[in-house]
């Protein structure tokens, strides 16, 4: 077990890279021992995490094909083996095991702010940071829970396997770590959430975009309340509650521009850099993170066998009939590169730091976009779909695409039907659709709610995409995905498919963690 404690102790002694005035800005080295307010509050931007999900959730998820061709090739093992839904072995940036440990990381980094916190003589003069861990604690953990375990599911998840739940600074060389189940991980990041969210207090950091400032407090608790379900939908209130604190009175004017930043060039970084300005104030919390994903999933030939197509894009995501009809009518334009694979919306672009800039060495950065607006709206939207207020539902969606498309018309609940009633087939592999069969572990009714949940899904998948969340729904609303390859000839031919018990649904655990004792997810 010592390894083990190793992976969920390992606080970086030396430099570490963190999101504050600068994409790259380093942490003071004299931090561990936190003996003053200062090295507590500036102890805090190591509880966030140094990997981002994307690359994982994307090849895994729906939104990735394999594309025939001896000229498309995958960037790495670790790009085939997720997209082919193999155990990854690869330790390296973007892969499993890296998220594992960073997450472990800062969310040790959180106890020991906690701790700090708590051995002052004065507790309450540092709430405000206290806040801040306690969202940070529960972040990771929801992140790792999301990835590692076959998600929340209110029949099973007191049975499911969870991840460890780690809520103080171990200081034995070989802790016990039990799994515990999904249902125990959910309960204590619900009350992280709750006794964080009322000392958040944005007046501690001059940059409130790189830290859990309220608005993202509130976005993440929306999050994490819509994965959260129960059965007497009682938390959707709550979804409901901390989504209108984001969105406020207005949730038009809370939404990104996306005429303006649609509008710049997608060459060259400059619309991608503006996606992630700090300054942008659908923003509400950036991270940055050691990754190649940029790469992979961007305008280069790296990575083309598997990447989200043009035949993909046309049947079922940004290209596919939606409720604003035409993709042309989308503010952020997306671009057609001839002979090209992909098809992206330019939003992640790589920051290079150079270790060595004579020998041109050093370590790819991706800034993520951890918290948006944008998704705040259309969870908002799901919850109101999920209670009955279709009305309510139809008015953030009516939000939400006049924000981001040129489309003049109204979303009612008729134009929703419309669309994602019985107009639209259902998905098979080989005759695609954005409308794929939901077997959600909850109920959702045939009819309306069914029509407004397709929309919100189509809606969500395409606003996120590259991002990763669209693995998250997959597993919440129990889509069964496949994994198809698009033949030179134009047909399709299925690989595999993932079921919705499918126990690959939820990531194995890093080997060398599981050598060291702890339970691996079944196969």
């Amino acid at each position: 077990m010592k390894k083990i404690n190793l992976y969920l102790l390992a606080l970086a002694v030396g430099t570490s890279f963190s999101a504050c005035d600068s994409y790259l800005d380093k942490m003071p080295d004299n931090r561990t021992e936190l003996d003053t307010k200062e090295k507590i509050t500036d102890m805090l931007v190591s509880c966030y995490p140094t990997t981002n999900f994307a690359e994982i959730n994307e090849m895994t998820s729906d939104n990735t094909d394999e594309i025939a061709g001896a000229a498309n090739t995958a960037m790495n093992v670790m790009q085939e083996q997720l997209a082919t839904w193999k155990d990854v072995t690869a330790e390296e940036e973007d892969s499993p095991y890296m998220l594992w440990n960073d997450s472990y990381h800062a969310i040790a980094s959180a106890n020991m702010v906690l701790e700090a916190i708590n051995s002052l003589p004065d507790p309450s003069s540092m709430s405000a940071q206290k806040g801040e861990a306690l969202l940070c604690r529960a972040y990771n953990h929801f992140i790792l829970t999301n990835l590692f375990t076959m998600g929340y599911r209110p029949s099973t998840a007191n049975t499911d396997l969870g991840i460890p739940y780690m809520k103080t600074v171990e200081n034995t060389v070989s802790p016990n770590y039990p799994r515990g189940t999904v249902a125990e991980d959910y309960k204590q990041m619900a009350e992280d959430i709750e006794e964080g969210l009322p000392l958040i207090n944005d007046a501690i950091h001059t940059v409130t975009a790189y830290h859990f400032n309220k608005k993202a407090a509130y976005a993440f608790a929306a999050r994490f309340y819509l994965y959260y379900v129960q059965t007497d939908k009682s938390n959707y209130d709550k979804v409901i509650k901390y989504a209108t604190e984001v969105l406020t009175d207005n949730p038009a004017n809370a939404l990104r521009d996306w005429k303006s930043v649609g509008g710049l060039t997608p060459n060259d970084g400059v619309r991608q850099t503006q996606f992630v300005n700090v300054e942008e104030k659908a923003n509400l919390m950036l991270y940055s993170t050691r990754s190649l994903w940029a790469r992979v999933y961007g305008p280069y030939n790296l990575g083309q066998k598997y990447c989200h197509g043009t035949r993909l894009a046309q049947t079922e995501t940004c290209r596919a009939t939606t409720l604003w009809g035409s993709y042309r009518r989308m503010y952020y334009t997306i671009p057609q590169y001839l002979g090209f694979a992909k098809v992206l919306m330019p939003k992640l672009s790589e920051y290079f730091e150079y270790t060595d800039v004579v020998n041109r060495i050093g370590y790819a950065h991706v800034m993520y976009p951890a918290l948006l607006a944008d998704e705040v709206i259309l969870n908002r939207a799901e919850a109101y779909a999920m209670k009955g207020q279709y009305a309510e539902a139809a008015a953030d969606l009516n939000t939400f695409v006049h924000a981001f498309t040129s489309y003049t018309g109204q979303i009612t609940p008729a134009r929703v039907a419309s669309v994602y009633g019985d107009a639209m087939a259902y998905y098979t592999p080989t005759a695609p659709t954005p409308k794929k069969e939901l077997h959600p572990d909850f109920t959702v009714t045939p009819g309306e709610q069914e029509n407004f949940i397709h929309a919100i899904l189509h809606t969500r998948r395409i606003l996120t995409l590259h991002e990763g969340l669209r693995w998250f729904d997959v597993k919440r609303y129990g889509l069964k995905i496949y994994r198809r390859r698009y033949e030179t000839s134009g047909q399709w031919t299925v690989l595999d498919s993932l079921d919705v018990n499918d126990p690959r649904r939820a990531l194995q655990l890093p080997a060398s963690v599981i050598n060291a004792g702890l339970e691996a997810n079944p196969r």
